[in-house]
């Protein structure tokens, strides 16, 4: 049996995962992070895009993150992030609507235009959709 560590990943709607897993895979804002047991203790912010479990057993769950904080202690991984999807509930049509509806806002600037919150708004779209196709082109479907 591998070596695990607890994992909590919590939204702002509550928690969505609980239990022990072999990995995390998470996308910070200098590369991707591999979190493993025994991992030194560590607190990030992470951006919007895929996060891996690779649970007890080897299963793998992919949730998406709408950007947030990874912390490490020895024996827990905790994600915290405003909004957690599962992977498989991203819906890869509504993602790109979002993304074009992103792209024409900026495109479309005007007296009132808050381009920071345009530009959050594109980078999710993003990330969802590429979170999406990452699934997609790994797993077949």
């Amino acid at each position: 049996m591998a070596i695990t560590v607890h994992c909590d990943i919590v939204s702002a709607e509550g928690e969505i995962f609980a239990g022990l897993v072999e990995m995390v895979i998470a996308h910070g804002h200098l590369g991707d992070l591999g979190i493993a047991p025994g991992h030194a203790p560590l607190i990030t912010n992470l951006k919007p895009g895929p996060i891996r479990l690779i649970k007890q057993g080897g299963d793998t769950e992919v949730y998406y993150i709408s950007g947030g904080f990874l912390e490490v202690q020895p024996n827990m991984v905790k994600v915290l992030a405003d909004t957690v999807v599962r992977a498989s509930d991203l819906d890869e049509a509504a993602a790109q609507e979002a993304l074009k509806a992103a792209e024409k806002a900026l495109s479309g600037k005007g007296a009132e235009f808050d381009y920071s919150a345009a530009a959050a708004r594109l980078a999710e779209a993003a990330a969802q959709l590429r979170t999406v196709q990452q699934l997609r082109k790994k797993y077949g479907g």
